[in-house]
C-alpha cells in the first residue's frame, strides 16, 4: 500500500504537519526526504530498509558516494541532497556557537564537534579559536592523521593562535574507533599544549574527545 492510501493522520507529511517534526520516527523523517519509495516498498519501508542497512540514521548521513548510490532507488543526485541537508545541519550549529552564551555550557560545543568530525574515519584534531569573551573567532582542523592517531604540534597551535589574535582555545579530537576515553598521549599533550599556551597568555578552555555518540570533557573531568 502506498503511503497516499493511508489514513491522513498517519501520512509523515501531514503527521509533520499537525504534531511537530519531534513526533516521527527516523524513518518517517528520512520518508518526506525520499518522497517516493519502490514498486511494492512504500518511502517508509524504503527508509526503514536504509537505516537497519545503514545500523542508524548517522550512518547514512556518513556513508560514501558509492556506498550510498549501490542501494536501490538512490544515487548520486540524492546523495547530493544528503550532503546538502548535513552541511545545512551543520552550519546552523556553526551559527549557534557564535551565540554570546554559547559557551557557558559545553552542550553546544558537543553538539557542533559531534556532527563536525564525531564520525570521520580518520583522526582530525580541530582548535576553537576564541576571544577574551569566549566568542569564536575562527574554527580550523589543524591536523589529519590514521584511524588511530594523528600528530598535533604544540608550536604549530601557537603560532595559528597569534594569528587570530585569539585569547582562549578548545580543541578536540576524535576517536574513530567509537572509544571517547582519554589515553595517557591524549593526556600529556594537552598539558604539553597548555603549558606552551600559557608562555603567551592564552587559555585552553577545554579539550575533548569526540564520537559520534559522545564528546568527553577534560575540563569536566578535573583535567586541565
Amino acid at each position: 500500500m502506498s503511503i497516499a492510501e493511508w489514513p491522513q493522520d498517519e501520512r509523515p507529511r501531514e503527521k509533520l504537519l499537525a504534531r511537530g517534526a519531534v513526533a516521527l520516527s527516523d524513518a518517517e523523517l528520512l520518508a518526506i526526504f525520499l518522497r517516493t519509495g519502490l514498486p511494492g516498498l512504500s518511502a517508509v519501508d524504503m527508509a526503514r530498509e536504509l537505516v537497519a542497512d545503514f545500523g542508524s540514521l548517522g550512518a547514512l548521513f556518513s556513508a560514501s558516494v558509492q556506498d550510498f548510490s549501490a542501494r536501490r532507488g538512490l544515487g548520486p543526485a540524492k546523495y547530493a541532497q544528503f550532503m546538502a541537508v548535513k552541511e545545512l545541519a551543520r552550519r546552523v550549529l556553526a551559527e549557534e556557537l557564535q551565540a554570546p552564551d554559547a559557551l557557558s555550557s559545553p552542550e553546544a560545543v558537543r553538539d557542533y564537534l559531534r556532527w563536525t568530525i564525531g564520525r570521520r574515519e580518520v583522526e582530525v584534531f580541530m582548535v576553537l579559536f576564541l576571544t577574551a569573551q569566549n566568542r569564536i573567532i575562527a574554527v580550523e582542523e589543524v591536523a589529519q592523521g590514521s584511524v588511530s592517531e594523528t600528530r598535533v604540534y604544540p608550536r604549530e597551535i601557537v603560532r595559528r593562535a597569534l594569528l587570530h589574535n585569539a585569547a582562549a582555545m578548545i580543541v578536540a579530537h576524535n576517536h574513530p574507533g567509537g572509544c571517547p576515553e582519554a589515553s595517557a598521549a591524549d593526556r600529556a599533550l594537552t598539558a604539553t599544549l597548555k603549558a606552551a599556551l600559557e608562555l603567551v597568555d592564552i587559555r585552553l578552555l577545554d579539550h575533548f574527545i569526540v564520537t559520534a555518540g559522545h564528546a568527553e570533557s577534560f575540563a569536566e573531568r578535573g583535567w586541565l
